[in-house]
């Protein structure tokens, strides 16, 4: 997903592109570890709501100017098997989102529906 259209518009304006790929992912730990590797989150990540809140909102961890789009893949078995789980997730991407608005850089969280974002196999991504 993150060699579709979207993802070429946000590259060629110089942001970086990140997907969060949670197939497979049914619970909060297995949410949290797919985090840690997808998104690079540092050691001191303490793998709960707060905490994701805290390190996507962090300079530190955060976009570079001018930012980052995140695309979230898979994630519909999760949100099914998880609802309450998934509208926390919902809700602390949001504000991390919210969180870069008064910045110079800026964090964009996309949930992928599937193939609206694959370019064509003919087509280089």
């Amino acid at each position: 997903m993150t060699h579709g259209p979207l993802a070429a518009v946000c590259r060629s304006a110089g942001w970086q592109v990140t997907e969060l790929d949670l197939t497979g992912v049914l619970d909060k730990g297995a949410f949290m570890a797919r985090c840690v590797r997808d998104l690079d989150l540092p050691e001191w990540f303490g793998r709960n709501w707060d905490a994701l809140g805290d390190v996507l909102g962090d300079p530190d961890w955060g976009p570079a100017s001018p930012g980052r789009l995140i695309v979230v893949t898979g994630w519909r078995p999760y949100a099914r098997a998880r609802p309450d789980e998934w509208e926390i997730v919902q809700g602390v991407l949001a504000a991390a989102s919210g969180h870069y608005e008064a910045a110079d850089a800026a964090l964009a969280v996309v949930l992928s529906l599937g193939g609206s974002d694959q370019l064509p196999p003919d087509q280089p991504g």
